[in-house]
């Protein structure tokens, strides 16, 4: 190939991949713009009288028996807001419903019950936290889904209740902080989470648009009156990320939803090491189940322009540098080192998001924007594959 032509070629690829990634990173830019007007993240709070009794806690169980302790110990100090706090457990094999029964001879407010057997069309989570909300106390104003991996601390309920009605919410959910152990996972985690971060608006923005709203099931409030008025789960029965499904047909229907900072407040423990995060999370990062084919393939476009390739682009040319870069050339170099500047900026900003406190090989959690391209992959590798098997259920093909 001749110079000239080799010019051309090289000339027609930046422009195409201008045209990909600019309109993707102006999209990118208008949702980062919006963090300086975000809700500040919650803070513990003290109940208040007014709050006596008013919030059904929630907590979908199965096989958590080396999880689950700091949460069952974490409820047991939330103080008189709660009135209930009821475990609904999926046949565990593994003692979980002891641990339970243990913790419920000190707080009488604990209550254990199974679910039935899981009907066809629904998933496992949804389903107990269902029988949970029809299980619970109609004297009950707010009721609440807690995850078993979370660990909630001292005034988390009252001062996610506090806020939620001073802001007029009729759902509310947070995003936690993540405790990280192994070196893999303080790697992968954090490219895996800003996904999502790169789809949505910032936590403690209001979404305008039902499809685009963001949810997250680890601690999840909602006005029991308007969780009766949309039939509970059932909107979501056959979702495998149910938080985002039931959040946005509850927002489609003119209710308030809000989506915010809760790292103050509970910290979680989601999967063990890098494989186990890149098996079980990924799997619902993509959020299909809440998503139209159109948006999911938005997303995709989106996250393979501003993240999936920005790094790839500037080590390609680092090491094949043309002879005579063109205008194109510098164009998209400039633009792909800007999202890369952001990208770090992103990390800078996550870090209190995570708890590297006791982590092994914490440093690589600066290194995560290398893990971005292999995070994308992972969306796209689960964007078309319904998962068959969920918690140590298996599903059919139907659902």
């Amino acid at each position: 190939m001749t110079v000239d032509n080799a010019l051309i070629v090289e000339s027609a690829i930046s422009l195409l991949l201008l045209v990909i990634q600019v309109p993707a990173t102006a999209i990118l830019l208008s949702r980062l713009l919006k963090g300086p007007r975000r809700h500040p993240p919650i803070e513990p709070q003290q109940p208040t009288p007014e709050l006596l009794g008013r919030i059904s806690v929630v907590v979908p169980t199965l096989n958590e028996a080396l999880r689950i302790s700091p949460l069952l110990a974490g409820l047991s100090r939330q103080s008189y807001e709660v009135r209930e706090i009821i475990v609904v457990d999926s046949k565990s094999s593994d003692g979980t419903p002891d641990l339970v029964k243990t913790t419920q001879q000190k707080d009488p407010r604990f209550r254990l019950m199974t679910d039935d057997p899981l009907p066809s069309g629904w998933v496992g989570r949804p389903w107990a936290l269902h029988n949970g909300f029809l299980y619970s106390s109609e004297a009950s104003q707010w009721f609440l889904g807690l995850d078993a991996d979370i660990e909630p601390h001292p005034g988390l309920v009252a001062g996610l209740v506090k806020t939620a009605e001073a802001q007029g919410y009729d759902l509310v959910s947070l995003s936690p902080q993540f405790i990280l152990k192994y070196p893999g996972e303080c790697w992968l985690q954090p490219a895996l989470l800003m996904t999502l971060l790169y789809r949505f608006d910032p936590t403690g923005i209001n979404t305008e648009q039902p499809e685009r709203v963001m949810a997250n099931g680890q601690c999840f409030l909602c006005r029991r009156s308007v969780l009766a008025a949309v039939g509970g789960y059932s909107s979501a029965s056959g979702s495998f990320c149910d938080d985002v499904t039931l959040a946005r047909n509850i927002a489609a229907q003119g209710y308030k939803v809000g989506f915010l900072d809760g790292a103050k407040v509970l910290r979680v423990r989601m999967y063990e090491g890098a494989m186990e995060t890149w098996k079980e999370w990924g799997r619902s990062l993509d959020l299909k189940d809440a998503t139209t084919r159109s948006q999911l393939w938005g997303d995709l476009w989106l996250l393979t322009s501003v993240q999936g390739l920005p790094l790839p682009i500037l080590l390609s040319y680092f090491f094949f540098l043309p002879q005579f870069p063109l205008l194109p050339v510098f164009l998209l170099l400039g633009l792909n080192l800007f999202l890369v500047v952001i990208r770090f900026a992103m990390l800078i900003a996550i870090a209190p998001s995570y708890d590297r406190t006791n982590a092994k090989g914490s440093w690589l959690f600066w290194l995560s924007p290398l893990a971005d391209p292999l995070a994308v992959l992972r969306i796209f590798l689960s964007a078309f594959r319904t998962p068959r098997e969920w918690r140590g259920r298996k599903y059919s093909a139907e659902l």
